[in-house]
């Protein structure tokens, strides 16, 4: 999509995204609804979806797609990354990455926004994947943690 194109779409998506998300302070009807409008707009998305840190495990939440892994290996793969390093994490091809958990053998590129509670504490992250490499750059980046922020 082109990079134009690409920031309109999103700003429509945040501002439709923050009148939804008036509703409630329920983060995961909040993150249901984040994934639920993001997955039908963005067609290049193929997967997309929460973990979040349960008793020091990422365990998968509500998610659009094919089946997920429901629990990843510690400290592994592209989501891990981002709970470690406590940024985003932008993959061109997942098959690259060193660790990389293949819950979804079609997956080849993979943006990753960590979700932080009140304290800064990453308390989980945005997965978001898709079936072409090189899908997610700075502009993804930029609006998916304006929309994780939302929560």
């Amino acid at each position: 999509m082109e990079p134009a194109k690409k920031r309109s779409r999103y700003g429509r998506l945040f501002t439709q995204l923050s009148n939804l998300l008036t509703k409630t302070t329920d983060a995961d009807a909040r993150m249901a609804t984040i994934v639920a409008v993001l997955h039908n707009k963005m067609e290049y998305f193929s997967w997309t979806g929460f973990y979040m840190l349960v008793n020091g495990e990422l365990t998968v939440r509500t998610y659009q797609g094919r089946v997920a892994c429901q629990v990843l290996e510690k400290h592994t793969g592209v989501c891990w990354a981002g709970v470690d390093r406590g940024e985003t994490i932008i993959v061109p091809d997942v098959h690259k990455f060193p660790g990389h958990i293949a819950c979804d053998s079609a997956s080849d590129s993979e943006i990753v926004i960590p979700l932080k509670d009140c304290s800064g504490n990453v308390s989980g992250v945005m997965d978001v994947d898709s079936d072409s490499l090189n899908s997610f750059d700075e502009i993804d980046a930029e609006w998916l943690e304006k929309i994780v922020a939302l929560i």
